[in-house]
């Protein structure tokens, strides 16, 4: 995920946790607030209920590679947190992306997908 597409803050993160609209699901959950500045921006955080470090760094440059494919189908104006839930170690790429999608689907901010965004992924994976 590109650098301007973070966000970083932990000012930012608690604003959005606080304020935000949560949508969860058993891998992953959204938390997801409209900000002024008018584009997107993306936080993900992995607790200690994952697993162990490198459990949580998994979930996270998973989540990130999944974000990273659906980032052109993303409606702007968002600051939105994805929490990697204690499943998540359990699951593959696949059951990840699709708990990802029904979130943002549930969301309201999954704009229409090309067909060319889900043949890249299954390339990839």
């Amino acid at each position: 995920m590109k650098r301007a597409f973070r966000l970083r803050q932990a000012t930012d993160f608690s604003r959005v946790r606080r304020n935000g609209k949560s949508f969860p699901h058993p891998l992953v959950v959204l938390v997801a607030l409209p900000n002024a500045e008018g584009m997107l921006r993306i936080g993900i955080s992995a607790g200690k209920a994952v697993g162990t470090a490198v459990v949580r760094n998994r979930a996270k440059r998973q989540l990130r590679a999944i974000i990273d494919l659906l980032l052109p189908s993303l409606s702007s104006g968002w600051d939105l947190i994805f929490l990697a839930r204690g499943p998540i170690r359990d699951a593959d790429f696949d059951q990840i992306s699709t708990g990802v999608r029904s979130v943002l689907k549930r969301a309201g901010l999954l704009q229409r997908e090309s067909v060319e965004l889900n043949d890249r992924a299954r390339l990839l994976h």
